[in-house]
């Protein structure tokens, strides 16, 4: 059976194939995303299909070095209507990012691809569509201020599976997607490649 690796160095990604009893190891791709992204400005590609290129890219980088592996490449982009939001830098884009999500519904798009060697396997993509709940400003200081820097390690300035769940009016997708790794299709893939047991 040939080994798994997870081309991303997340420590959610990680965790969730780990909970799920997956033997794995991981290593982080050496792509530049924001110069992907910059390749195709302007090239009318959509927030899932940016999310499908770099999950792609991830995946082939890691794969090149690992040859024989089954190789696990994700992405996940946020877009609030047509505009795709990136991860803030500091504590006031965290906060402004709150502050135009608030009282909006956004998607979160969570792509995986599964490569070998120099070729690509399988893809896949998932949409969640978030409601946040109108949020006063001196709320989001608060809730800035308790959660620390840890608003930083995610594109929409939240995490789910801690208080951010508290900024939220209705949730439509599953709580992997949201994660950033949908794992009920990718176990699925996994079994059919024979990469785990089923």
């Amino acid at each position: 059976m040939n080994s798994i690796m997870l081309a991303s160095s997340s420590p959610f990604r990680k965790a969730l194939l780990h909970n799920a009893g997956i033997r794995f190891e991981a290593e982080s791709a050496r792509i530049d995303e924001r110069e992907i992204e910059n390749t195709i400005k302007g090239t009318g590609v959509t927030p899932d299909e940016l999310a499908m290129i770099l999950a792609q890219a991830k995946a082939e980088d890691v794969a090149d070095r690992h040859r024989e592996a089954w190789v696990i490449g994700s992405d996940q982009t946020l877009s609030l209507g047509e505009k795709i939001l990136h991860k803030p830098k500091d504590g006031d884009e965290a906060r402004a990012r709150l502050l135009e999500l608030s009282g909006q519904t956004h998607e979160l798009n969570s792509a995986i691809v599964i490569a070998q060697g120099a070729k690509i396997v399988w893809r896949h993509v998932s949409v969640a569509r978030m409601t946040m709940r109108k949020l006063d400003p001196r709320f989001i200081g608060r809730h800035l201020a308790e959660v620390g820097d840890n608003v930083l390690s995610s594109v929409g300035g939240y995490q789910l599976e801690g208080p951010g769940i508290q900024l939220f009016e209705k949730i439509e997708g599953d709580y992997f997607t949201i994660i950033g790794l949908p794992m009920l299709p990718l176990l699925a893939q996994l079994r059919k490649l024979g990469a785990i047991d089923g």
